[in-house]
């Protein structure tokens, strides 16, 4: 028997208008909650309007639809970015980078609305309940979470695909009729994932119509497209592409176009196994267009730019931190407020410009300079022009670095 509707309290729901979160808007208000519905516009290919009716239809009291791109742009991918973070020395970091601005604005909406609680329809396996989760407790401790996925009369209730069919059928949740694909998926604007079902098998080679967002890099263009990029304390500020007359400086819009650029030419595919935060080890493909181009050309430029040791102490002790952060979703945190806080710092002197050539899935580097930075100079590095280095200063330094070796040797010697 179902409660009266509200008698338990309101719940904003994190919606994406598929199967899963329908299914889960109609439980929660057989439980006795308000239900209002929730999506959040990062990019990913959606129709929100009907998104909107559907939630309507179900049940939902009101439904809430936030544009976020550009903070994930500007406050996420792009710090992401200054500080080369990857998980695991491969992983862009895709879906965690969206959580944090996605899990801010539900709190804030629930607040707003004087919600009790807060839910999701992440599984009881995943990163993404974790990340939400830890978000929804730093930024608002009060907030209660329901999490269906974990709650034994709800899992037990829906144990697959054709017992939430069968519950839609009941509640008349209207169903796409399009195939479901054999693995799921997330998208934002930075990037998609597939994971789960026939990808579970990690020798499964995934078939050419599961990559969505770029063109295989065999039947990519046979002419290579070149673009430039500019950056001004690490951050992207233009990108120019003389072949279709671009020249974006908005950071919203170089980042689409970046995105479509490596698109059309193949570049931003991974197939990786991962270790979830939660202790599982996951396969994981993703595409990640523009942010495999921005990262490259970010790493390059460091190199013409940022002194020896900041870029040591950078590498060591705040890029890997910095992404396994994000992965793991604390980012709403004491050293995640301190992590954001010292990555700009490193990226001071990061400005000047990178010339990238995309061709078939690949990228180079074809060239990089820096009207303000001085670090490199062409006349200090020439092997053909001494300039104001004096060669014989190198003896000194030589023998200075010898003394422990020379210790170290002679012990061979003894022997």
């Amino acid at each position: 028997m179902s409660a009266a509707p509200g008698s338990k309290g309101k719940v904003l729901l994190a919606y994406s208008g598929g199967l899963d979160t329908s299914c889960i808007l109609a439980w929660l208000i057989d439980q006795g909650f308000e239900v209002l519905a929730y999506m959040a516009n990062v990019g990913q290919e959606e129709d929100f309007d009907a998104a909107r009716e559907k939630a309507l239809k179900v049940g939902a009291s009101k439904v809430f639809i936030e544009d976020l791109r550009r903070e994930l742009v500007e406050e996420l991918v792009i710090p992401t970015i200054q500080a080369n973070a990857v998980y695991e020395t491969v992983y862009l970091l895709g879906t965690s980078v969206a959580r944090p601005v996605i899990a801010r604005s539900q709190v804030a909406i629930a607040q707003r609305e004087g919600c009790t609680h807060v839910s999701h329809g992440c599984t009881g396996k995943g990163n993404d309940q974790v990340r939400f989760e830890l978000a929804y407790y730093a930024l608002a401790p009060k907030l209660q979470v329901i999490a269906p996925w974990r709650i034994p009369e709800f899992y037990q209730r829906f144990p697959g695909r054709n017992a939430l069919l069968a519950y839609a059928a009941e509640k008349e949740i209207p169903v796409s009729q399009t195939p479901s694909k054999p693995w799921s998926t997330d998208e934002n604007l930075f990037h998609i994932s597939y994971e789960a079902g026939i990808l579970e098998n990690p020798n499964v080679t995934p078939p050419k119509d599961m990559w969505k967002l770029t063109v295989d890099p065999e039947d990519a263009p046979n002419t290579p497209e070149r673009i430039t990029i500019t950056f001004k304390a690490g951050k992207p500020v233009r990108v120019t592409n003389e072949a279709d007359n671009t020249d974006l400086t908005d950071p919203l819009d170089l980042f689409l176009y970046l995105n479509t650029v490596a698109r059309r030419n193949g570049v931003g595919r991974i197939d990786i196994v991962e270790n979830r935060f939660i202790g599982i080890k996951s396969r994981g493909c993703y595409e990640t267009p523009g942010g495999t181009i921005l990262r490259a050309a970010h790493i390059d430029l460091e190199g013409l730019v940022l002194d020896r040791e900041v870029r040591a102490y950078r590498d060591e002790h705040i890029t890997p931190v910095f992404g396994k952060m994000m992965y793991n979703g604390l980012y709403f945190s004491p050293e995640g407020d301190l992590l954001t806080k010292m990555v700009p710092l490193t990226q001071t002197n990061v400005n000047g410009s990178v010339r990238v050539k995309l061709y078939k899935g690949c990228l180079s580097i074809e060239g990089r300079w820096s009207d303000s930075e001085t670090l490199y100079d062409m006349e200090q590095s020439s092997m053909d022009v001494q300039g104001d280095f004096e060669p014989t200063d190198s003896d000194g330094f030589i023998r200075i670095q010898s003394i422990r070796l020379k210790k170290w040797g002679e012990k061979f010697q003894k022997n």
